[in-house]
């Protein structure tokens, strides 16, 4: 009997053995797994990986019914092998069939404060480019983030008084330190011959400061109570140590070499509201970003790879306006177009006029409208120092003289 009952028994012991090293495995593989999880760094992984990375910053205001809406919304995108970056700027009224509703609408519209996944996907979207972080600011946390940056400087070409509105609104002109409260009258106040575009372009201009004093100052946020504190003050989708490694990078761009890039297009009323229609129905706004990530990703090729470029754009056919409108084109590309005029004469075939030299870079800039027909007039310097070349006594990079074979966009070869 004793046998019979050892015979029964046995495999009951070698299941419970069985089913403890499943478990004791389970425990391991989960602590392994664990452990990985907890030092897996995605940003740690970009630079690896030679990625861009691209982060979405929106801050947060009340729109006129009420509602919480983005005052502005932009794309970093930062290279962290050659410490570019380059900026894109999202306007809320953009118009544009928005997936999610199936109409057109603002892009905006899909703006929800406790979930900002399908507006950040929509425009993710919209610029043909993933997005990795999320980055969002109320006016609240806006205005303590400012204070724990100590300010935030801006130039302000005039002063502003404005003592009817509940505080006053009063700016010096000049160089200022914004406090956090001053950085939100900036941000909203409207005076009453503004066009909201000079809102907008206003709001560009503290961005781009806001950006700068964070690289700055990233020795101080790095502290571990000061890290903390910078933290609580956002809504992200990355964990803290995640958000203080991006702002470590974010210390590295050269930010006077940064422009921000809009969306460019006609304003159209359409059901009651006005919205911006991309131009070439969205399709430039790729192109852009195509191009700029290739600029900000390209090795550096001479002197003047990293500058924005000035251009002077000659209208040189009988078409109202196409200087204009191609200077907004350009503006939309990076390109700082500093004259807007007519030609001397007329021309047949667009010209660039190369005045940097440098044959890469000008190249990309005739790839833009498919110009090839590039004459280089470059001036000689006596000790072809950098110094020298900077100081050297010419108007721009480039003259753009439309001729009749631009159709609006590009140069129409036979």
């Amino acid at each position: 009997m004793k046998k019979r009952l050892s015979l029964v028994y046995a495999p009951k012991r070698d299941a419970s053995v069985f089913f403890l090293l499943l478990i004791v495995l389970l425990v391991v593989g989960g602590s392994i797994a664990g452990v990985l999880f907890l030092n897996y760094d995605p940003i740690q992984e970009a630079l690896a990986t030679d990625q861009v990375i691209d982060t979405i910053f929106i801050f947060e205001g009340e729109s006129q019914d009420g509602e919480i809406k983005p005052l502005i919304t932009l794309v970093l995108m930062y290279y962290p092998e050659t410490k570019r970056a380059a900026i894109f700027d999202i306007p809320g009224q953009v118009g544009l069939i928005l997936k999610g509703i199936d109409r057109v609408d603002r892009i905006d519209s899909l703006y929800n404060p406790e979930n900002i996944e399908i507006y950040k996907n929509e425009i993710a979207s919209f610029i043909g480019n993933e997005i990795d972080y999320s980055i969002v600011y109320n006016l609240d946390t806006l205005e303590k983030t400012v204070d724990l940056l100590e300010g935030v400087d801006l130039f302000i070409p005039a002063p502003v008084q404005m003592y009817d509105s509940t505080p006053p609104i009063l700016f010096t002109s000049g160089l200022c330190r914004l406090d956090g409260k001053k950085a939100r009258s900036y941000l909203t106040y409207k005076l009453p011959q503004e066009t909201d575009e000079a809102v907008h372009l206003r709001r560009q201009r503290f961005f781009y400061a806001f950006i700068k004093r964070i690289g700055e100052q990233n020795k101080m946020l790095k502290q571990k109570s000061v890290a903390k504190m910078s933290y609580s003050f956002m809504k992200v989708n990355m964990n803290e140590r995640e958000q203080m490694k991006l702002f470590d990078e974010f210390s590295n761009i050269n930010m006077d070499r940064v422009s921000i890039q809009s969306v460019t297009g006609i304003t159209r009323e359409v059901s009651g509201q006005t919205l911006l229609l991309p131009s070439y129905n969205g399709n430039l706004i790729k192109e852009m970003i195509r191009q700029t990530l290739g600029s900000i990703t390209a090795p550096a090729e001479g002197q003047f790879s990293d500058r924005v470029y000035t251009v002077e754009v000659l209208n040189g056919t009988t078409t109202n306006g196409l200087a204009g409108r191609t200077a907004e084109l350009l503006r939309g590309f990076g390109y700082d177009v500093i004259t807007v005029g007519n030609a001397d004469t007329l021309y047949e075939d667009t010209v660039i006029i190369d005045q940097l030299g440098y044959q890469v870079v000008a190249q990309n800039f005739g790839g833009i409208i498919r110009c090839s027909n590039i004459q280089v007039r470059t001036v000689e310097l006596e000790s072809n120092t950098v110094e020298e070349a900077v100081n050297v006594n010419y108007k721009s990079d480039f003259i753009l003289i439309i001729g009749g074979d631009f159709n609006g966009r590009y140069v129409i070869e036979e």
